[in-house]
C-alpha cells in the first residue's frame, strides 16, 4: 500500500512537472521564434542595403555613361538622360543613408560616397559647361584629362566595400539565424518528447486507477449485498429485541402494579385503624391519663403519621412511575397510521387543549400562518407538540408575561416545526440529558418524572424524525422538530 502510494505520487509528480516544463519550453519557444522574426527582419533589412547600394552603384555607372553620350551626340537640351540621370543621385544617397543609420561604419562609407559623388557630378557639370561654350572639340579633350575616371573607380570601391560590409553582417545574421531555429528545433523536439511521455504517464495513470476503481466497485458492490443481508438480519433482530423489550415493560409494570395496590390497600388500612387507636388513647387520656405512655402517644400521634405519608407519597410516585411506563409501552406497539395532516388546524387544537392554562398564566401564544402539511400519525404528531407546549407553559418565568410562538418550514423532503417561548431556558450543558428517561434539568419545582421529553423523543424517532432544544438560561428555549413530510413504511420499518 505504501508502495503504492509512493509510485502514484510519484507519477502525478511526473505529469506536473511535465506540464511546468511544457510551460516553460513555450516560453522559451516563443521568445525564439519573436528572436527569429527579429534576425528575419535584420537579413531583409540587409538585403534592402545591398539594393541600394547596387542602385547608387548604377545610378553614379549611368551617370558616366550619359556624359560620354553627351558628348557623342552633342545633346545639351534641359531634357537630356545626363541631366535625368543626375537629379537621381541625391536621393539614392539618401536612402541609403537612411537604411544605414544603425550601423555607424556604413555611415562613414555613405559620407565618403556622398563626398565622390557630389565631386563626381562637379567635374560631369563643368564638361556640360565646356561643351556648350567651347564646343565638343575642348569638352571631349577636357575629358580625357578631368578626374572623373579615378572618381568613379573610388565610387566603385566604396559600393564595393558597403557592400562587403553587408555580406559580413548578412553572414553574422544568417548565423544567428540558424542558430535559433536549431534551438528551437531542439525545444520543439523536447517538447514533443514531453508531450509523449506525459500521455504514456497520464495513460498509465488512467488505466491504473480505472482498475482500481473498478475492483472498488466490485468490492463495493459485494459488500452492499452482503450489507443488505446484514442489514436484513439486523433489523430483524432489533425488531425483535424491541418486541421483547416491550413485552418486558409491559409485563414488569403490570407485575409491579399488583404489590403496589396491596402496598397502597395496606396504607390506608393502617392509616384506618391509627385513626381508631388515637381516639381509643384520646378517650384513655381522658379517664385515665397514667395508663398511656408517652413514647406510645407521641409513636402513635407522630411517627406513624409521617411513616404513612412518606409511604404514601412513595407509592403515590412509584404508581405514576408505572403508567409513564405502560404509557410508553403501550405507544411503542401501537401501529403508526399515515395520514394527510392539516397542521394549521391540528397545531389550533393542540393550543385549544392548553388554552386554559395559557389564559390562566397570561401567556401570549402565536401560530405562524401556512404551516407545511405532512403526511404521518395524527396522534403521534399531537403528542409531541402537545408535550413540548406543556413544558413550555409550565417553566415560564414568574412575573415575566410568557410567549410561545409556533412556526413551521420545509427544508427538501423534511418539515421543520420549532416552538419558541421566553422561559427560564436550559443550561447548555442538559441540552442532551434532558430526553433521557426520568432525568431533569434545572430548579426541581414543578411536578414531574422527567419522561415527557424522552417518550417526545421516542416518539419522533418511530416517524422518523428528530428533536432537538436551542437554549440558554434565563433566555427562553426552541425546541425544533425535524419530520419527514410523508412517513414512509421504511421509516416505520427503521423506528
Amino acid at each position: 500500500m505504501q508502495w503504492d502510494r509512493r509510485l502514484s505520487r510519484l507519477a502525478i509528480g511526473a505529469v506536473a512537472l511535465g506540464f511546468v516544463m511544457l510551460i516553460a519550453i513555450e516560453l522559451i519557444a516563443t521568445s525564439t521564434i519573436l528572436r527569429n522574426q527579429q534576425q528575419t527582419r535584420w537579413v531583409n533589412h540587409t538585403y534592402q542595403v545591398e539594393r541600394a547600394i547596387s542602385q547608387y552603384r548604377v545610378i553614379s555607372e549611368r551617370l558616366e555613361a550619359a556624359r560620354r553620350g553627351l558628348l557623342l551626340r552633342n545633346d545639351t537640351g534641359p531634357d537630356n538622360t545626363f541631366i535625368r540621370t543626375a537629379a537621381l543621385i541625391e536621393p539614392s544617397l539618401a536612402d541609403l543613408r537612411r537604411l544605414t543609420a544603425d550601423n555607424p561604419r556604413q555611415q562613414r562609407n555613405v559620407a565618403l560616397a556622398t563626398q565622390l559623388s557630389r565631386r563626381h557630378l562637379a567635374t560631369l557639370n563643368r564638361s556640360i559647361i565646356l561643351l556648350r561654350q567651347d564646343g565638343r572639340d575642348r569638352a571631349i579633350a577636357s575629358f580625357v584629362t578631368d578626374e572623373s575616371q579615378p572618381l568613379i573607380r573610388a565610387i566603385r570601391s566604396i559600393s564595393d566595400r558597403m557592400v562587403a560590409e553587408e555580406s559580413r553582417l548578412l553572414a553574422i545574421r544568417n548565423a544567428e539565424q540558424a542558430h535559433s531555429l536549431f534551438w528551437f528545433y531542439v525545444m520543439l523536439g523536447s517538447a514533443g518528447v514531453l508531450v509523449v511521455m506525459m500521455g504514456v504517464s497520464t495513460l498509465w495513470i488512467i488505466i491504473r486507477y480505472t482498475r482500481d476503481l473498478t475492483d472498488s466497485r466490485d468490492a463495493l458492490h459485494r459488500l452492499n449485498v452482503d450489507l443488505e443481508g446484514a442489514v436484513r438480519k439486523r433489523t430483524t433482530d432489533l425488531q425483535r429485541a424491541n418486541d421483547e423489550i416491550q413485552r418486558f415493560a409491559y409485563i414488569i409494570s403490570h407485575d409491579l402494579r399488583s404489590p403496589l395496590v396491596n402496598v397502597m390497600g395496606f396504607t390506608a388500612e393502617i392509616d384506618s385503624a391509627a385513626k381508631r387507636l388515637g381516639t381509643m388513647m384520646d378517650k384513655a387520656e381522658d379517664k385515665a391519663p397514667e395508663i398511656v405512655d408517652p413514647e406510645a402517644r407521641q409513636a402513635l400521634r407522630e411517627d406513624v403519621p409521617e411513616a404513612l405519608a412518606f409511604i404514601r407519597t412513595s407509592t403515590e410516585k412509584m404508581d405514576r412511575l408505572i403508567n409513564a411506563i405502560l404509557r410508553l409501552s403501550r405507544e411503542g406497539r401501537r401501529s403508526i397510521t399515515p395520514e394527510m395532516l392539516d397542521m394549521d388546524a391540528l397545531t389550533q387544537g393542540v393550543a385549544d387543549i392548553h388554552r386554559h392554562r395559557i389564559d390562566e398564566r397570561d401567556i401570549d401564544l402565536s401560530i405562524a400562518p401556512h404551516l407545511p402539511h405532512i403526511v404521518s400519525d395524527r396522534l403521534a404528531v399531537e403528542q409531541i407538540l402537545g408535550n413540548v407546549v406543556e413544558n413550555a407553559i409550565k417553566y415560564m418565568v414568574p412575573g415575566r408575561r410568557g410567549r410561545i410562538e409556533i412556526r413551521g418550514r420545509t427544508e427538501g423532503e423534511r418539515a421543520i416545526f420549532e416552538i419558541a417561548d421566553n422561559g427560564r431556558g436550559i443550561d447548555r450543558r442538559d441540552h442532551d440529558r434532558i430526553f433521557d428517561l426520568f432525568r431533569r434539568s434545572g430548579v426541581q419545582d414543578q411536578p414531574g418524572e422527567g419522561i415527557g421529553l424522552a417518550h417526545t423523543r421516542a416518539i419522533a424517532y418511530r416517524l422518523g424524525g428528530t428533536i432537538s432544544v436551542e437554549s440558554d438560561l434565563a433566555r427562553g428555549a426552541t425546541f425544533r422538530i425535524n419530520l419527514p413530510i410523508t412517513f414512509s413504511g421504511e421509516q416505520k420499518a427503521m423506528a
